[in-house]
């Protein structure tokens, strides 16, 4: 495989640190990082997004387990899952798969999501996953390659800097 051209946020000037700037606002809005991890792992496989799905085991956050993260795509038959997690995993795929249906976030995963996230941290979570289909799209319609990116120079800075904001 060969990328089409370069990951678009990396050629048009600003769009990186703008993207970054916004995926840190929304870390901070008081979500658990473990659950923000969960919800781009879950909107890249339904995107089909290789470099994101490759990145979210790279770059895994230590208090995750493998199991977690293996079972995130049938998350809904796993044990390890929280309530909370589950709110987000599924207002993920409403929010994700926005076409698929005539009330694309009904009121059911909504209030199911107001039950276990404050207004400011689902405001945090919708910042989070609409950044995730935003990085999947960039990549799977450029045809990114999973792990290339991840052993560039870029790359490992991030890890660094996203490691140091811990």
């Amino acid at each position: 495989m060969q990328a089409r051209i370069k990951n678009p946020a990396m050629i048009v000037p600003e769009a990186m640190q703008a993207l970054q700037v916004l995926a840190k606002s929304a870390e901070h809005g008081g979500v658990p990082l473990q659950t923000l991890g969960l919800v781009h792992l879950r909107a890249s496989q339904i995107n089909g997004c290789s470099v994101c799905v490759d990145m979210a085991f790279r770059f895994k956050k230590a208090e995750d387990t493998n199991e977690r993260l293996f079972a995130v795509a049938a998350w809904r038959e796993a044990p390890y899952f929280s309530d909370a997690e589950r709110a987000a995993l599924t207002l993920t795929e409403a929010v994700t798969r926005l076409s698929d249906r005539a009330d694309p976030v009904p009121d059911e995963i909504w209030n199911e999501a107001a039950r276990h996230y404050s207004e400011p941290e689902l405001a945090a979570l919708i910042l989070w996953i609409a950044m995730s289909n935003v990085w999947n799209r960039l990549n799977v319609t450029t045809r990114q390659v999973a792990g290339e990116w991840a052993k560039s120079a870029e790359a490992q800075k991030w890890a660094e800097t996203s490691a140091a904001s811990r």
